[in-house]
C-alpha cells in the first residue's frame, strides 16, 4: 500500500471507531497526551529532588524544605498517573466491546449478503480469510494509534528536554534511534507478505485440527489409521506456515543486533557525558538522573513506536483486504414482489457454468413443472442434479436461457419472496446442535407464532415423533450431548438417520406450498421412507420435487427427469420409462430386477 492510501485507511479506522464511540475516542486522545508528558514531568521533579537532597546533604538549610516539596510533587505525579491508567484500561476495553461489536456484526452481515455464487469461489473465500482477521484486531488498531500519538510526543518532548541539556546531545541520541525503526519496518512488511502467501496453508490447517477434534470423526480416523498420518501433516503444514516467518526474523537477526548496540551506545556516550560534566561541576548531581532517565525514555519511546507502528503497518495492510471485502458488492432485494406460489415454474434452455470454469454443469434445460405436480429428478452422480436445484431455489442464476415462474423471470423477482414460498432439504442440511429438538423443528419458520399442532404433524409426517418424544426431556431436549439443560439434564447423541427425520420435520412445519427435496432420506431405512413419502404423495396440495436415487420413491412421481452430463435426455412416467429402455432403465436395472 502506498502512504496515501495508509494514511486514508488509518483515518477510516479513526473515522468508523469516533462515530461508535466518540466520547471514548476523545478521552484516549487526550490520554495519550497525560501519558507521554506526565512521566517526563516526573522525571524532571525527581531529578531536582536528587539535586536538593546533594545541597542539603551538604549544608544548605534552604534545601531542606525544597526536598520536602519536591518528593511531594513527585508522589502525587506518580499518584495522578496510576489513576488515570486505571481510568484508560476501563476506557479502553468499554470501547474495544463497542467497536468490535460493530465491526463483527457489519462482516456477519456483508459476509451472509453477498451473491450466492461467492461462496463457492476461492478468491472470495481467501479475500473473506484475510479480511477475517484484520475485523479481530479492528478495536485494537485506534488503541494502537493513539499508542503512537503518545510515543510521538514522549519522544519529541525526550528530545527537546534533552536538547534543554545540550543539543549535540539530543542529536546523537536521535540518529543512534534510527537504525532500529528501519529494521523494524522492514521485518513487518515481510511478515505480512508471509502471512497472505499461506492462507491455503493455514487453511487446510484449520480444517485438519478442527477435524480432529470432532468426536463423531474419531472413529472413522482410527478404523483408517488416519490419526498418525493427520498429526504428521499438520505438524509439515504447521512447519511450512512458521518457516518462512522464522527465517525472515533471523534475516533480520544481524541487523537488529547491530541496530540494538548502536542504542546502547547512544546511551552509554550521554551517560558518560553528563558524568564528566557533573564532575567538572557544570552541571548539577540531579542531572544525572534527569539524563539517565530521559535517554531512557527516548529510546523505550522509540522502541515501543516502531513496534506500534510496525503492528499497525501490519493491520494497515490487512485492512487493505478488510476494506475490499466490505466493498463487495452485496445482493440487494431487487425486482417484483411474488404475492403467491405460482401454477407453473418453466425452464426454456437452460445452461449454468459455474464461476471460472469452462465446462457448463447444465446444457440447454428445458421441462416444465405445474402447480401440485410431483416431479422426480435423477441421474448419476455429476448429471447436475443439485445444481439444477440451486438454479430452481434462486441462488444461482442461469448463464444461458431464463426460469420463468408464470411467464415472469426469476431475475426479475425479489428473491426472498420466492423462498418463502418454498420447503429445501437438501443433502447437507444444517445440524442446529446448540438448540432443542423442538427449536430444530420450529426453524423452518422463525417468522410466524409457534404452532404447536403444526409441529406434532410435521414430527409425525417425518417419522421423528417416536424417537423425540422418547428423549429424556422430550421435545425440550438439547441434540447434542456437548449441551446441558439448566437442570443438569445433559443432551442426547442423535443417529444420522435421526438427524434427517428431524431436519426433514423442519421442512414439514414450514408448511409451503412447494417441497424441494435433495437425497432427503439418504440416512433413513427404506420402510421409514416408504411411509414418508407415501404421506408425501397422498396428498395434492403441494408442488413435490424430489431428487433420488431410489427407485421405490421416484416411481411414484407423475413425471420423471432424467439427466446425463448436463443434459436432459429423457422424460416421462415410470412406466413410460422403462418401457423406453434408455438411460433411466440402464440406471435402475439392478433395483428394477431385485
Amino acid at each position: 500500500m502506498s502512504l496515501r492510501e495508509q494514511i486514508h485507511a488509518i483515518f477510516g479506522v479513526a473515522k468508523l471507531t469516533f462515530k461508535t464511540a466518540p466520547g471514548a475516542v476523545l478521552f484516549k486522545l487526550f490520554g495519550a497526551i497525560i501519558t507521554a508528558v506526565l512521566p517526563l514531568v516526573t522525571t524532571y521533579y525527581a531529578a531536582q529532588t536528587t539535586t536538593a537532597l546533594a545541597a542539603a546533604y551538604g549544608g544548605d538549610v534552604n534545601a531542606k524544605n525544597q526536598v520536602l516539596t519536591y518528593v511531594i510533587i513527585t508522589a502525587l505525579l506518580g499518584l495522578i498517573l496510576t489513576v488515570w491508567n486505571s481510568f484508560d484500561n476501563y476506557i479502553q476495553a468499554k470501547m474495544r466491546h463497542i467497536v468490535q461489536t460493530k465491526v463483527s456484526n457489519q462482516m456477519f452481515e456483508q459476509f451472509l449478503s453477498l451473491d450466492f455464487w461467492r461462496y463457492d469461489d476461492k478468491d472470495t473465500a481467501d479475500l473473506y480469510d484475510k479480511a477475517q482477521k484484520f475485523s479481530q484486531f479492528f478495536a485494537w488498531v485506534f488503541d494502537r494509534v493513539a499508542q503512537v500519538i503518545s510515543q510521538v510526543i514522549a519522544l519529541l518532548t525526550a528530545v527537546i528536554a534533552l536538547a534543554a541539556v545540550s543539543r549535540w546531545l539530543a542529536g546523537f541520541i536521535f540518529i543512534g534511534l534510527l537504525p532500529g525503526v528501519g529494521v523494524q519496518f522492514w521485518l513487518a512488511r515481510r511478515q505480512v507478505e508471509n502471512w497472505n502467501n499461506n492462507v491455503d496453508t493455514r487453511r487446510a490447517l484449520n480444517i485438519i485440527e478442527w477435524q480432529m477434534m470432532q468426536p463423531d470423526l474419531i472413529s472413522e480416523l482410527r478404523i483408517y489409521g488416519m490419526v498418525k498420518h493427520l498429526l504428521q501433516l499438520r505438524i509439515h503444514l504447521h512447519d511450512k506456515a512458521e518457516r518462512e516467518r522464522i527465517s525472515i526474523e533471523g534475516k533480520a537477526l544481524p541487523v537488529g543486533l547491530l541496530a540494538n548496540t548502536f542504542e546502547a551506545a547512544a546511551e552509554l556516550g550521554a551517560l558518560i557525558w553528563v558524568s564528566l560534566q557533573i564532575i567538572a561541576r557544570q552541571q548539577p548531581l540531579g542531572q544525572f538522573v534527569y539524563v539517565q532517565q530521559i535517554v531512557s525514555r527516548a529510546i523505550g519511546s522509540a522502541s515501543s513506536l516502531v513496534t506500534t507502528i510496525s503492528s499497525i503497518d501490519e493491520d494497515v495492510a490487512n485492512l487493505f483486504d478488510y476494506q475490499r471485502f466490505m466493498q463487495l458488492p452485496r445482493s440487494h432485494p431487487t425486482g417484483t414482489k411474488l404475492s403467491k406460489a405460482p401454477q407453473e415454474i418453466h425452464l426454456q434452455q437452460v445452461s449454468f457454468t459455474y464461476p471460472g470454469k469452462q465446462s457448463p454443469v447444465l446444457d440447454g434445460i428445458t421441462l416444465t413443472i405445474r402447480k401440485h405436480q410431483h416431479v422426480a429428478i435423477v441421474g448419476e452422480n455429476g448429471a447436475g442434479k443439485t445444481t439444477l436445484v440451486k438454479l430452481l431455489t434462486g441462488l444461482y442464476r442461469p448463464t444461458e436461457g431464463v426460469l420463468l415462474l408464470d411467464g415472469q423471470d426469476l431475475s426479475t423477482v425479489q428473491i426472498e419472496t420466492w423462498h418463502k414460498h418454498l420447503g429445501v432439504l437438501g443433502q447437507d442440511f444444517i445440524r442446529y446442535g446448540f438448540a432443542t429438538a423442538r427449536d430444530n423443528v420450529v426453524y423452518g419458520d422463525v417468522e410466524a407464532p409457534y404452532d404447536h399442532t403444526n409441529f406434532e404433524q410435521a414430527l409425525t409426517h417425518a417419522e421423528a415423533a417416536s424417537f423425540v418424544h422418547k428423549l429424556e426431556k422430550g421435545i425440550d431436549s438439547y441434540v447434542n450431548n456437548w449441551m446441558e439443560s439448566d437442570d443438569g439434564t445433559k443432551g442426547a447423541d442423535l443417529s444420522g438417520g435421526q438427524w434427517q427425520r428431524l431436519a426433514l420435520a423442519r421442512n414439514f412445519y414450514r408448511n409451503a406450498p412447494i417441497i424441494i427435496l435433495d437425497e432427503p432420506t439418504s440416512a433413513i431405512d427404506a420402510l421409514a421412507e416408504a411411509r414418508i413419502f407415501k404421506r408425501l404423495f397422498s396428498s395434492r396440495d403441494r408442488t413435490i420435487i424430489t431428487v433420488s436415487h431410489r427407485l421405490s420413491t421416484i416411481k411414484k412421481a407423475d413425471t420423471i427427469y432424467v439427466l446425463k452430463e448436463g443434459k436432459l435426455v429423457e422424460s416421462g412416467t415410470h412406466d413410460e420409462l422403462l418401457a423406453k429402455q434408455g438411460h433411466f432403465f440402464t440406471m435402475f436395472e439392478s433395483q428394477i430386477n431385485g
